[in-house]
């Protein structure tokens, strides 16, 4: 028993020795694959991003566009044909992911994570909150000749067909009969190109009568708003709402009116005595493109935008354009009202935002009847 006991004793520890033998060559063995695939993506990059062969190399990328809604049709044109010549060019098929939504919205939606790699917004104040993001170099308006914008448009009057209350300039809005429409300016964009051109309308008047600005341009855009009938979220939402039958007139970019008036509506367009040019920024998101590798593709669909063949589609959705050659060929066609005025002559954005937008701006000061 005693003689059995030690045999037992002796098999159990060889046994040991056995099993721990065989761990030892499994664990070598999954180390050395492990080790293999970290050399294989030191060599390669990413092995899970390494192509199969270097044909499969880029041969597909995916862009993603975050863009004001009124811009939604012209792009859904433009689009297409970028993606084609990107592909001619390159080889690379490209897909592009379209995101549409109020500027304002769409400013705060990518500041606070959506990831776009362009983005084109109603004005230029949206772009300052993706460079408070951290997202775009401060100096984006110098990197390029068109002081990063795309498009321009004024803001203009739309009325039914035969204008039937014979709505001539901002001061017939501001009569009993007349019911109005524009958008929210906390959301939209184009509401305060919209807000900015009524009450600057409103000092150019003043500055005529040798009245006191403020005050006149405040009691205009106050008597104008209180036949303010909806508020929508974005100029497209406004449009919309004006299409259902709601509304006298509307306060709106031209090119809202001119794409519809090409699809056969009787809509009718007052250009007020005084109004303001419209300016449309677009923008490549540097932290995203860098993050994505679309640098190369984003900044070529920006080039693209201003093309001649491009800025000729923006014109036929009713858009003005940035481009030289555009604008000198369609100078009869699309001329300036002559009490056209600039966010500049109003003092600048930053102006604007404080006189106007800001709490205790006259815009606050409108909405609360003070």
């Amino acid at each position: 028993m005693k003689g059995g006991g030690r045999v037992n004793l002796w098999f159990k520890g060889k046994q040991r020795v056995f099993f721990l033998l065989i761990s030892f060559v499994v664990l070598t063995s999954l180390l050395l694959a492990g080790c293999t695939k970290e050399d294989a993506q030191a060599v390669n990059g990413s092995l899970a991003a390494a192509p199969s062969s270097e044909k499969d190399a880029d041969a597909s990328s995916t862009l993603v566009i975050g863009a004001y809604s009124v811009a939604k049709d012209a792009l859904q044109e433009l689009i297409p044909v970028f993606q084609a010549e990107w592909e001619q060019k390159t080889g690379q098929k490209l897909t592009i992911q379209e995101s549409y939504e109020a500027s304002g919205t769409q400013a705060r939606s990518i500041a606070g994570g959506m990831e776009a790699d362009v983005a084109l917004f109603a004005m230029e104040g949206d772009v300052n909150k993706l460079i408070e993001a951290d997202l775009v170099s401060s100096d984006w308006q110098k990197q390029d000749p068109y002081a990063g914008m795309v498009t321009e448009s004024i803001v203009v009057i739309g009325t039914r067909e035969g204008n039937p209350l014979q709505i001539k300039d901002w001061e017939d809005l501001k009569k009993s009969n007349v019911d109005v429409l524009y958008p929210n300016p906390k959301t939209s964009g184009g509401a305060q190109w919209d807000i900015n051109a009524i009450y600057g309308a409103g000092l150019k008047q003043a500055e005529a009568l040798n009245v006191d600005g403020p005050a006149y341009a405040k009691q205009l855009l106050s008597g104008i708003h209180d036949r303010v009938i909806s508020m929508d979220k974005s100029g497209r939402a406004s449009m919309a709402a004006f299409e259902y039958g709601v509304g006298d007139a509307i306060v709106t970019y031209e090119n809202e009116l001119l794409a519809r008036i090409k699809q056969g509506v009787p809509y009718e367009i007052v250009v007020p005595e005084h109004t303001i040019q419209i300016e449309n920024p677009v923008v490549v998101v540097d932290r995203y493109v860098d993050k994505h590798g679309t640098r190369e593709a984003a900044e070529a669909f920006v080039a693209f935008l201003r093309s001649q063949e491009a800025q000729e589609i923006w014109v036929k959705a009713g858009f003005r354009p940035v481009n030289e050659q555009v604008k000198a060929e369609l100078k009869e066609q699309i001329a300036a009202p002559e009490g056209l005025f600039t966010i500049e002559d109003m003092g600048g954005w930053e102006h604007i935002r404080e006189s106007l937008y800001s709490k205790r701006g006259i815009w606050y000061q409108v909405l609360a009847g003070l």
